[in-house]
């Protein structure tokens, strides 16, 4: 691939012994101050996630949703760590049909298990070498004194205020004053900060057993002592089906991880129960070889990458479900066979004009298509899309990278009163077609678009990576690898170029937007690849030079990194966000 841009607005952060990368630079800090003070990776990055949850709590929570991967480098393994509740067990198609009219309405009735708190403390037991309490004080600092409202905090309160004022719980909290913080202001979250201490009164009563021990009673405190009651308590009262046997029958569990291979990089991502399957499929159908002589975001080689991307998200849409529930057929979409088989139907000459027929994997599995699968391809929706998610990695002097994708802002459903987060409204990515994969269905977790991803080149690990921007998610993942692996850009740059993004298939986000042939090109891209793009078939629509809605990535490229600094951790971070990067 021939590079257009070798520079970049921000210069990449290099260091010899630590790095981490999120989508805010408080947050970053506080995951450099844990780094510093002797934690690992896991410890870095659970209080970095944590605090995202409290200073970018538009975009996630403390309540949400947290999909993390490990890299364990003295293991040599990398593990998936389940970050998403299931539905209530009461909750089915029929409930919302008969009881909402066939809609999933905002507020408690899209409300599923709340994850992000358990994934956290279970990282950090399992993997971690601190304490909640001593993970925990970032965040905790900075809900007692405050933080001067950020540039995009200013702007996405704005517009949470405004999605809230329904709900007297979320206003008391993100309005104290009958209105959004404005910039520079101070905001203080109280109610947030006596759950950070409560959990750590809870782990305090079992720490002198172990650091495991006391991590294990501050989740039960979570989910089964005073948090859990206050939270299934005001969720019933407001009309939600979610009960106290959903949280306590809920576990954090360790996931399979699937991968992708592209020339000498592998790329592992979570599974079927997220769209990482997309970003793995996408990079499976497109080889090194494709990218010989094209110029870098030319007319060819966006219509390549769109066509590819295409028809991973066709096979998302048909076949991508929680697969404790779902019967999908992951070794043949993760498969280089059946990437081969999806790759020849690219017109390099024509753009498919709706999302492409999905493929047979069945086939490349050796059996029959089953009978429990009857998906129906989805008719068009022209409605806009919902904003959400952030996300954070780190990479320790012993070379662990962590990765995580934490979410759920605070829009979708209300506060509960007192304990300052919202209950995870990620019901939002469910289907009512009984024959959609991600149909819902009592204990089944919604197919999620957060995806952390960890690239390993030549065997070696070499970056955590990954980005809030919804559908958007495996494409901007894809844009950066592909800038990285095939375009030799340093990891900023690879993040700051622009971008592009198909919305030719049906949103994750209820309704389910899906807008046939169109294709997101940010300002920069320039008006003769538009028109050669537009030749091809697609339906260009314009964003911003460096829009937000193009994802904000955030990356630590360790491929020449071997630990104990003796050599060079690069980091990046976008500037479409809040993002940064630090590291020494």
């Amino acid at each position: 691939m021939v590079a257009t841009r070798t520079g970049s607005y921000r210069p990449p952060v290099i260091g010899t012994t630590h790095a981490v990368s999120t989508g805010h630079y408080l947050a970053s800090a506080a995951g450099m101050r844990i780094l510093e003070s002797g934690g690992n990776a896991i410890d870095a990055g659970v209080a970095a996630g944590i605090c995202l949850n409290v200073l970018l709590p538009e975009m996630c929570g403390f309540g949400g949703i947290a999909p993390i991967m490990v890299y364990l480098a003295e293991e040599d393994r990398v593990i998936s760590l389940n970050g998403v509740g299931g539905w209530p067990k009461a909750a089915s198609v029929d409930y919302f049909m008969s009881q909402h009219a066939g809609d999933i309405p905002n507020g408690v009735e899209r409300v599923v298990v709340p994850v992000a708190a358990g994934a956290w403390l279970t990282a950090l037991e399992m993997w971690g070498t601190k304490s909640f309490a001593e993970v925990v004080v970032p965040a905790l600092e900075l809900t007692l004194n405050g933080f001067a409202m950020h540039f995009t905090g200013a702007i996405g309160f704005a517009d949470l205020v405004d999605g809230v004022r329904q709900w007297p719980s979320s206003m008391q909290v993100f309005a104290p004053n009958g209105r959004a913080p404005k910039f520079g202001e101070r905001f203080v979250q109280s109610d947030l900060a006596d759950t950070f201490q409560t959990l750590i009164a809870a782990e305090k009563t079992k720490s002198t057993i172990s650091r495991e021990a006391g991590i294990r009673a501050a989740r039960d405190e979570f989910y089964t002592g005073v948090i859990g009651n206050r939270i299934t308590d005001f969720v019933q009262q407001e009309g939600g089906l979610l009960s106290q046997d959903d949280l306590t029958g809920y576990k954090i569990e360790v996931e399979e991880t699937v991968s992708a291979n592209f020339g000498d990089y592998e790329i592992v991502t979570c599974g079927a129960w997220c769209q990482g399957p997309t970003l793995a499929e996408t990079l499976n159908i497109l080889r090194p070889d494709d990218f010989h002589g094209l110029e870098h975001n030319s007319v060819e080689y966006i219509h390549l990458v769109t066509e590819a991307l295409k028809l991973a998200f066709s096979d998302r849409d048909a076949f991508l479900g929680d697969p404790k529930f779902v019967d999908v057929p992951l070794n043949a979409l993760s498969s280089l066979d059946y990437a081969a088989r999806r790759r020849a139907l690219i017109d390099p000459n024509s753009a498919t004009p709706e999302m492409p027929m999905h493929g047979d994997p069945w086939s490349f599995e050796n059996r029959s298509q089953p009978d429990s699968w009857q998906y129906k391809r989805p008719a068009a929706v022209p409605v806009a899309a919902e904003l959400d998610t952030s996300y954070a990695c780190a990479v320790d002097r012993w070379g662990n990278a962590f990765s995580a994708t934490p979410s759920d802002g605070a829009s979708g459903s209300p506060v509960v009163p007192g304990l300052g987060f919202v209950p995870s409204n990620r019901g939002a990515q469910s289907w009512l077609d009984e024959n959609h994969p991600s149909a819902v269905e009592g204990g089944k977790r919604p197919r999620l678009t957060p995806n952390p991803s960890i690239v390993f080149k030549d065997g070696k690990m070499m970056m955590p990576f990954g980005t809030p921007g919804g559908d958007t998610q495996p494409q901007a993942m894809t844009q950066v690898f592909l800038n990285m692996a095939v375009g030799e850009m340093n990891v900023q740059t690879a993040i700051e170029v622009p971008r592009f993004s198909s919305a030719s298939f049906p949103n994750s986000f209820w309704p389910h937007s899906y807008r046939p042939g169109v294709l997101n090109l940010e300002g920069e891209i320039g008006a003769d690849v538009a028109d050669g793009l537009s030749r091809l078939g697609h339906k260009i629509e314009w964003l911003q030079n460096y829009d937000a809605n193009s994802g904000a990535v955030c990356a630590i490229d360790a491929s020449s990194f071997s630990g104990g600094g003796n050599t060079a951790l690069t980091a990046g971070a976008d500037h479409r966000r809040e993002s940064y990067a630090i590291g020494r």
